[in-house]
């Protein structure tokens, strides 16, 4: 008695689908979607083929390698940019220090001609009070230098470096061993560790 009731249930169902179709031009994957409207307005569960959910899985794992090649692309943009902006910053940098030093190689000309005139001022000289003014602006020279980091480099009596030294001659000299200098003859500065011009001395060979 239970089965005949199944069957005529069945029967009744497929014979209300088949009232909404048109007589003609039925194929099954019509069928098949028409069937699944009656099961969303009715509130039952939906199902979809397969292969619909195979297309459905396919396109997220296309949507999701996307995303992850825009964000690797994203990432490499700003690690660029940040590396440019440190290039950029470093570039700065170095070239405020090529501006600084162009200026005080100015400055170290004076300081020369001064220092030289200091050096060779005529012993009668010594006590004359223009003697003092004189003196007083190759100190106000030197604090300047001292204010941008402009240090004198080492070279009387040190070993000869080319590194921050220029030989303008090798000579005999039997009280300085070979290698190491004899005389200052331009003072040299360096600011960090950039020469701003090496010292110009006398080398004993």
């Amino acid at each position: 008695m239970k089965k005949r009731e199944k069957k005529e249930q069945l029967k009744n169902s497929e014979e209300g689908i088949n009232n909404d179709l048109p007589e003609e031009g039925i194929d099954k994957e019509a069928t098949d979607q028409i069937a699944v409207d009656k099961e969303i307005d009715s509130g039952e569960t939906v199902t979809i083929p397969l292969s619909e959910y195979a297309a459905q899985l396919e396109e997220i794992d296309h949507l999701n390698q996307k995303a992850d090649e825009f964000s690797d692309g994203w990432q490499r943009e700003r690690a660029e940019f940040a590396n440019y902006r440190k290039r950029m910053s470093r570039n700065l940098d170095a070239q405020k220090i090529n501006i600084k030093i162009d200026i005080i190689k100015k400055y170290l000309a004076v300081k020369d001609d001064l220092e030289r005139a200091l050096k060779n001022m005529p012993a009668a000289l010594i006590d004359e009070p223009w003697i003092d003014g004189i003196q007083l602006i190759n100190q106000k020279l030197s604090n300047l230098l001292d204010g941008e980091s402009i240090q004198s480099i080492p070279a009387e009596g040190a070993a000869f470096d080319p590194e921050i030294h220029e030989a303008i001659s090798h000579e005999d000299n039997p009280e300085v061993k070979s290698g190491f200098i004899i005389e200052v003859v331009q003072q040299g500065y360096t600011i960090g560790e950039r020469v701003v011009r090496p010292s110009q001395v006398r080398v004993a060979k």
